[in-house]
Parts: structure tokens; sequence; C-alpha cells
């Protein structure tokens, strides 16, 4: 870190220490049991609005346990010294090691309970962010009216400062941009204006219709206590609060935490080596469905990858430096290569460049593993035993397509990992309303061959859950449909679902609660360009920059024709890359990894829910204890160590300027400890 975030410490100690002297604790040669414990919670009081809320999600996502006090609740705890602090063992403890309130005197200034707050934060140097307040000398700035400027930021570029990169926004490119999604809706607004003494900005803007730059974030150090203070609106899923969640909790935190946060981009290519069935723009509908009539008999062409797609899909790899997960059907490869001349030039070129891609069984054949399908109505239903019971694919029909899937790729040389499972459709999991359940005979054919991973559409079914041994991932399905090889045919259908009949579309978006019609419909030969790949690429950059491992999920035909996929990729990691330094990579991560990072975090969330978890501070040491076998997610400053028996190790891997990791105690020890840098 710069000096400029080493001064910061410095003084934070300062702070400490000076609260400790008061209570005697802080003389030189003292003994070390007299220093403060510090446990690792945060404290949040809660107004009810939008930006503490944001806050706490951040919390939560990170892994991070807080306890909130609900201004709204008549019942809620009075905060007094007592609620604040306490002696363990006679050693002075501070509960909570930081302190997130709705603006900077939600008790009213002078009130017993803004006291009794403030006179903790003194004592033990806890810092205390402002969620949302506005610009006056009571938070170390000017007002607005000298000099500054109030009003919408929708639209505006801010910058972190140079105090900001070189402390806990260093994570952060520099400059970035307000969300302005909807010119008629008034999405940001803010207070801009100049610090006062004492005050260190560390995100601004210039000052609209004015000179100079004005705080958005900045750092108040008075009367003994710090506050961050943030002078702008916002709610947990605005772009703007996203890249800058993580400055807000590690300054909160002071970069010493319970939990771990980390951005994830993951994208799953489905259907590689099969054909995909392509949209009708004539009839609106994809051959093949049972709703689909009509044509005369003349079917529209399907779409699949040719070799000079492959080559394109690995030169594109290299080029961005981002690995795809190709989902494979073999068996569908193999019949498409029978009826065409017994010769498959695509298969080849993706197998020679096997190494490139990281490779998922997707079936054989890709048959749809749930109930079996009566389509003799519309929409289907699932067909009945004669006894009314449900029909289901059997397990051992299902356990061989994944098990031939599997061996054809031993067989050539993929570098699989058996564990992971993509079936066609999400199948043999629950599909609503006509499969309510999971198919029973799944579970098994699962076991039988080795999956532990399989995946769920995060549409549909977003919680990771069980399936017999196995576990989901759930994944987010890209708005780049299917059935559509070039621009226009993924414009034609996009009009079809979002326009109303009115406009001549399905109308689907006037009947669905969850819908919005657009107000005209798109030209087929610019809407996909200039309407849908933004939209597309902004929720999938949302998605990776939240700290959500889900991967995404297209299919081949989106590499194939005009290769639409390749637009909504390139603007997302141009995107990413434009916001975030270099020591914040985006992670790819593998499926079963995804699966993995789920299956902790829940295990994480119900060992803080349950209580279980103690975690503290004592000076450059770090304490904390958890149900046996749990992985404990911890963030820490780079230097930081682990103690092992009889020595130490570096803890954790680098990202955004710190370490973290997934971690245990130590062999033969009951309590994992860390020893901080000075």
């Amino acid at each position: 870190m710069a000096q400029s975030a080493h001064r910061w410490r410095n003084s934070a100690a300062v702070v400490a220490a000076t609260g400790l002297l008061a209570l005697g604790l802080g003389v030189p040669g003292a003994a070390a049991a007299a220093q403060p414990r510090i446990d690792l919670r945060v404290l949040v009081v809660d107004n009810g609005d939008s930006p503490v809320r944001a806050i706490t999600a951040q919390l939560k996502s990170t892994g991070i346990p807080y306890t909130t006090v609900d201004l709204n609740d008549a019942n809620r705890p009075t905060i007094t010294g007592a609620f604040l602090s306490d002696t363990v063992n006679g050693t002075p403890r501070a509960k909570y090691q930081g302190v997130v309130l709705p603006n900077e005197t939600p008790f009213g200034e002078g009130s017993a309970e803004q006291t009794a707050l403030e006179s903790y934060e003194r004592t033990y140097g806890i810092p205390q962010v402002d969620a949302y307040t506005w610009a006056h000398p009571g938070v170390g700035l000017d007002y607005t009216s000298e000099g500054g400027w109030t009003g919408s930021l929708d639209g505006r570029e801010a910058a972190v400062t140079t105090a900001g990169r070189a402390g806990y926004f260093g994570y952060l490119d520099g400059v970035f941009t307000f969300e302005d999604n909807d010119a008629a809706v008034l999405e940001s607004y803010g207070f801009v204006a100049r610090p006062r003494t004492g005050f260190t900005s560390y995100v601004d803007v210039p000052v609209p219709a004015g000179s100079g730059r004005g705080s958005l974030i900045g750092e108040y150090s008075h009367d003994g206590r710090r506050e961050l203070v943030v002078t702008f609106a916002y709610n947990e899923y605005q772009q703007q609060f996203r890249v800058l969640a993580r400055g807000i909790v590690e300054w909160l935190t002071q970069g010493v935490h319970l939990g771990q946060a980390r951005n994830y981009f993951a994208v799953h290519v489905d259907d590689v080596f099969a054909p995909d069935a392509r949209w009708d723009t004539e009839r609106n509908c994809t051959p093949g469905d049972i709703d689909c009539v009509g044509g005369g008999g003349e079917e529209v062409p399907p779409i699949r990858m040719t070799a000079e797609d492959a080559v394109h899909a690995a030169q594109w790899q290299r080029q961005r430096g981002f690995k795809l997960d190709m989902v494979y059907n073999a068996g569908s490869g193999e019949e498409w290569k029978s009826e065409n001349g017994g010769t498959d030039a695509l298969t080849d070129q993706l197998l020679a460049d096997k190494a490139q891609y990281r490779w998922i069984n997707h079936t054989y054949t890709h048959p749809f593993l749930g109930c079996v399908q009566d389509t003799s109505t519309v929409p289907w239903s699932c067909a009945k035993n004669a006894n009314g019971t449900t029909q289901y694919m059997s397990r051992a029909d299902i356990s061989a397509q994944i098990r031939n899937n599997h061996n054809w790729g031993v067989g050539k040389g993929l570098p699989l990992d058996r564990t992971e499972l993509v079936t066609g459709e999400h199948s043999g999991l629950r599909t609503l309303p006509q499969q309510p359940d999971d198919n029973p005979n799944l579970a098994g054919a699962l076991a039988d061959n080795g999956v532990k991973w399989i995946a769920s559409d995060n549409s549909r079914d977003p919680a990771q859950r069980s399936v017999g041994a196995a576990r989901t991932v759930p994944r987010y399905p890209m708005n780049v449909y299917y059935n559509v090889g070039t621009e226009e045919e993924m414009t034609d259908e996009y009009n079809w679902i979002y326009t109303s009949k009115a406009d001549g579309g399905s109308g689907i978006c006037e009947t669905n609660p969850a819908s919005t019609c657009l107000a005209d419909p798109l030209d087929t030969a610019t809407g996909y360009d200039a309407y849908i790949v933004p939209l597309e690429a902004r929720t999938a950059l949302g998605h990776a920059i939240s700290n959500d491992p889900r991967p995404h999920y297209a299919h081949q035909s989106n590499l194939a024709e005009d290769r639409t996929l390749y637009p909504v990729l390139d603007r997302v990691l141009t995107d990413y890359q434009s916001l975030f330094a270099d020591n914040t990579p985006v992670e790819n991560l593998a499926q079963s990894a995804i699966g993995t990072e789920l299956q902790r975090r829940a295990a994480w969330q119900t060992a803080l829910a349950n209580g279980s978890v103690t975690a503290y501070r004592v000076g450059n040491t770090v304490t904390v204890t958890a149900p046996s076998g749990t992985q404990i997610p911890v963030t820490a400053p780079e230097g930081t160590t682990k103690q092992l028996l009889l020595s130490t190790t570096a803890f954790g891997t680098p990202y955004a300027g710190e370490r973290s990791a997934w971690t245990t105690p130590a062999l033969l020890q009951s309590a994992l400890k860390l020893k901080l840098p000075s």
C-alpha cells in the first residue's frame, strides 16, 4: 500500500491507543492480556432505506457476521455502553469491529444513544459508515451552496482519488460512470461538496455547472473518531454501488474480517457437436416444438458450428485470455456425422483444440431425462402409468446417457471431470408446472456415474440443493437465444417475445407480470447490437461483480453464423477491465469449483445463524473457532500468516490488494489463528 494508506492505518492505531490509554490499558510494558478484544462482527443500524440495505447485502454476501438494530422496531434494544462492550475474563471487549449507520446521527445529536455510540467508537477506535447523508460541516464538507452541487448523478463520470487508490479502493482502475438506464427515471441523486479540514475524499466527481471536484465518498476524522461519509443515494443492484461495495466494507473492517468476496464469470456453451433448431421468422416459432405448426412441410435448416467457427472460438479465447466450458453431446454429433457423408470437420477441429477448453458432459444424445412427455396436447404433460402414477425415464436409460457420453470423451482425450454434468434442458430435475418433482431415478443414475455437481437453471431453481448425494449448480441463462444463428433472427424473436399484440408481438409481455413490453419493436438490422447486446452485457456484468460465482450459459448456435455470443462477452470483459485494477481479476471457475464454493457458503451461513462461530482480534492476532470441519472464510492484509503447530505459513491468496481464503485450524489446533502484519 502507498504511504497514505500507512498514514491512515497509523492514525487509526493512534485513535485506538488514545482510547485505551483512557482505560489505563495502553501503558508501555503492560501485559498482552490488557489489549482489548475486538469481535469480528459489524453493527448495522437500519432505518429501512436502500443504502443501509445495500451495505447489509454486501456484508451477508461476503460472509461477515452482523447484528441489526431496526430503528422501526419499537422493541429494539437500546444502544448503551453495555450493549456495545463488556469484559471477557477481565479483558475489555468491543462487540463490534465497525458500525453502519443510515446517517451520521440516527439517534439524534446529543442523545444518550448517540453519545454512547460515539464514546464506544472513540474508546476502541471503531470505524463508522454513514450510508447516506447530505453535505454539511457536521460531516466535514462545505454546504453545496459553497461551490458544490446537488442533483442527479445519472450518467456522470466519477473517479477514485489518489488517496482512495492508495487505500481500500485500490482495487478499482480509477474511473466509473453512474448508471443511466432510463432517461425518464431519476436513478441516482447526490450531494457534491468540497472537503473541509479533516476530510479525505476517496471518490469524487467534477462539480456540475461549477469548477473543481467534489466528494461523494470520503473519510472524516474528528473528535477521536472516523466516519466514511457517503453523499449519494443507491441500492444494492446499481453498478456504481457494486463497484464501490468492496471498498466500503474493507474500510469498515480495516481489511480484517470473516468472509471473502471475489468477482466471477464463467460461460458454458451447451449442445457442442449437436445441431440446434432454428427460429422460423414467418411462423414465429421453432420447428420441432409441439406448438410450432404449419409451414407446408418445409423446415428451416438447423444451426451448427463449422470448423471455421471452432478456429475462431480458440482464437477468441487466446485473445481475451478467457476459457469457455464446452458442454457436449457426442451422440448427437455422431448422428450428424453419419447423416452427412461420414466426416465432420467441426468435431475434428474442436478435438484438435481440446486442451484449450474445459469440457462438461451434456449426455450422449440430449434426451429429456424427466417424465415421459405426452405431446398430444399443448402444452405437453407427463404421461401416466395405468395406475395413474407418472411415467419417468428409467435409471438405466439415464445412466447410459451419462456413461456413453463420458466414455466417448475419455476415448477422445477430452480433459473431463466426471463429477460434472449438465442434462439437456436441465431435465431430470423438476420442471414446473408439468413435473413438480425430480425424476426419482435421477439421483441413482448420478451416483452410478460419480456425478456430484448437476447444473440447474437459475431462473427456475436458483438455490443450490441436493439431488441424492449430488448438488445442483444454478446457471444463469443468457438472453442470447439457442435457436438463432443471425442477429436479425435474434432480434425478430426478441420482438415477438417483448412487444405487444398491437405491435405485432406475442403479447406475452402484456400478460406476464415479470416482463415489460418494448415501447416499439426493434429494428432487426440494428436492434441486436444497439439494444440487446448492451442490456445483456450489463446484466451479466452485474452478476460478475456481485460476488456471485454462478456460471452463465448459451449454446453452440451462438458461436455459429453471426457468432452472436461474442459481442456480449466482449462487452462484459471490456467493461470489467475498464473498472477494475489488475490486482482484481475476474475468476473463471470450473463447475465443480463453483458447486464447492456455493456449498461452503451455505454451510458458513448456517454456522453463523446457529451462533457457533466466535472470532475476534487482540492486537495483531486473529482467533476463530467454528464447528469441526467447517471451512472458514477470512480476509486479511498482505503479510498475514497462519499459525501452525510449530511455525507459520503465508495465509491465503492475493486478491484486490489483500489476501483471502477458505481455511481451517492447523493440525492439532482447535482454533484458527492468524498473525497480522505490524
